[in-house]
């Protein structure tokens, strides 16, 4: 009976450190959490990349506005009440990515 017991319970533990941890990346870094999308020809977004410099080339890309990193999915402090997303180009200290596909992470 105790080694019935014994085993379960190592076979429980071998599953529970065999479960991955879910890691909040896109291909290209980091699911971003942004406060909204908006194509780049729209106003607030294209008041934003004329201050920074940026210039697209398709006044249709999706951008997102004021997006801070989400590092590890289903954490405290890690959640996300705007959009998520995944940017092209995330080199903006937040205040713009560029290049934002929706996504639903399901936490």
């Amino acid at each position: 009976m105790q080694f019935k017991v014994a085993a379960i319970l190592a076979t429980l533990a071998a599953v529970a450190s065999a479960t991955p941890t879910r890691r909040a990346e896109c291909s290209t870094g980091p699911i971003q959490c942004c406060n909204s999308v908006q194509p780049a020809g729209a106003p607030d977004a294209a008041k934003l990349l004329g201050l920074l410099g940026v210039v697209v080339q398709d006044v249709n890309i999706p951008i997102g506005l004021t997006c801070s990193p989400i590092s590890v999915i289903g954490l405290p402090g890690n959640s996300c009440n705007a959009q998520t997303v995944c940017c092209e180009n995330n080199s903006f200290n937040g205040v713009v990515a560029i290049g934002c596909t929706p996504i639903n992470i399901n936490v």
